[in-house]
């Protein structure tokens, strides 16, 4: 759903490079979400694992991530599935 922590991390990250922080701050403007650095880093776990983000080589201690090919692919699958919910809602809801 919208509120899925990594739709919200794919989403901030189909703009550009950012490190966790950047995600939270980004999630959190976006949204107004807050996700907190466990959930964060856990959902950056698996989506590293599934092959949607990559890290990106930094001289920073910070580590940056972005999405790859495959993450992009999903999340225009995911959004696709939400929008056509949303239409489908909203349609429903107007008056007969």
């Amino acid at each position: 759903m919208a509120t899925d922590p990594a739709l919200l991390i794919l989403a901030s990250l189909a703009d550009g490079e950012k490190h966790g922080y950047g995600m939270m701050l980004d999630i959190q403007q976006f949204t107004g979400i807050e996700v907190g650095p466990g959930t964060l880093y856990g959902v950056i776990t698996r989506l590293l694992k599934c092959g949607w983000i990559q890290p990106v080589e930094s001289d920073d201690r910070r580590r940056p991530y972005r999405i790859t090919p495959s993450g992009r692919a999903h999340l225009t699958e995911q959004m696709t599935e939400l929008d056509r919910l949303v239409k489908t809602a909203m349609r429903r809801l107007k008056p007969a």
